[in-house]
């Protein structure tokens, strides 16, 4: 019997609400989970553009006729410094060129996920790009791209 100065829940209504807030959120966490991922993949996918983008303005302008990696880049100011440390958006990149000199100058860039498993998984795909500036990805094996072959011999992946 609850006198008429009472206010406040009963034990039966806070139940309720705990077990409705614990429904929405087993619906809600997967669905947040992968748009996390497809925008930490949308955002290699632009990084290895802009990554390609600097590499061709380098190897127009102060690399004569050369490319370089990703620190000299961001010294340069080609790319911004989050990029040019080599992690953003949940992605790990690396940029392998050829030896100064070498002709015809080559370089390739990869970007795997941080985090390739568990419930902080940041990515499912790698993705690659050559100097061409195709991008190639898939999901055989989350770590960087051997050489500058196996990224061209990855499947394609629409521009």
């Amino acid at each position: 019997m609850k006198l008429a100065n009472q206010h406040g829940f009963s034990l039966i209504e806070l139940l309720i609400v705990v077990a409705i807030i614990g429904i929405l959120s087993a619906i809600a966490i997967p669905n947040l989970l992968v748009s996390r991922r497809a925008a930490n993949e949308a955002s290699a996918v632009s990084a290895l553009r802009t990554i390609h983008s600097c590499q061709i303005t380098y190897f127009s302008t102060v690399g004569n006729g050369d490319y370089t990696d990703l620190p000299t880049l961001a010294l340069y100011t080609l790319t911004d410094k989050i990029l040019g440390t080599g992690t953003k958006s949940g992605y790990s990149y690396v940029v392998n060129p050829t030896a100064t000199g070498v002709r015809p100058s080559l370089f390739y860039t990869t970007a795997v996920p941080v985090t390739p498993s568990g419930i902080g998984q940041t990515g499912t795909r790698r993705f690659g790009m050559t100097e061409d500036g195709t991008l190639h990805g898939d999901s055989v094996a989350l770590t960087p791209y051997a050489d500058h072959a196996s990224v061209r011999s990855a499947p394609t992946l629409a521009n």
